[in-house]
């Protein structure tokens, strides 16, 4: 995830310089997905891609998925190895996991955190294509498109104001079209 690997390091130096005694730990959000087949993570590229340089869905927000599937299991009262679920996971970043026997068989998000559906700022799921007709279109470099994908985009984008869904249902509940448009998209 390239938008959060810097935050993430700077975290973690700073406290290895502050606590160089205590033992660290990391918590990496993919690796809930891990469980996925192949079937699933792997892309409809050359093969070698994938062999060659990682290209697959790794898919996000694992912790999340894998305490709302545990949280389920909790009040349905059943093994979390008995349970096929659907999690959602709704914030700023959105995605959905198939979750069976407490495993991820599938996700949303693919090789980066702007793959899968609408989010707050990432447009989630476009035609590939799209990416250099817009570069061609407004003389954008890739690194400029694939900045207006993950940060001005997804319910920001449509809307022109905001990303924050409280905003935008007040919004739409005052009759703004663009707000009601990015609630149905976001819905569909």
């Amino acid at each position: 995830a390239p938008l959060h690997n810097p935050a993430n390091l700077m975290g973690i130096l700073a406290f290895r310089k502050l606590l160089p005694n205590i033992p660290h730990v990391a918590v990496f959000d993919t690796s809930f997905h891990q469980s996925m087949p192949e079937s699933a993570y792997l892309y409809s590229l050359p093969y070698d891609y994938y062999k060659k340089y990682g290209i697959r869905k790794y898919g996000f927000h694992g912790t999340s998925h894998k305490y709302v599937s545990q949280r389920a299991a909790e009040i349905l009262n059943k093994p979390v190895e008995e349970l096929r679920i659907i999690s959602c996971h709704i914030g700023n970043g959105a995605s959905i996991a198939a979750i069976d026997g407490g495993k991820s068989i599938d996700t949303s998000m693919g090789f980066t955190p702007l793959a899968g559906v609408t989010m707050g700022t990432r447009s989630g799921n476009i035609d590939p294509a799209l990416i250099p007709f817009i570069m061609e279109k407004t003389g954008k470099t890739a690194d400029e498109v694939l900045n207006i994908l993950n940060k001005e985009s997804g319910l920001l984008g449509i809307t022109g104001t905001s990303s924050d869904l409280r905003d935008i249902e007040g919004d739409a509940k005052e009759g703004n079209e663009r707000a009601e448009l990015a609630l149905e998209v976001f819905a569909s």
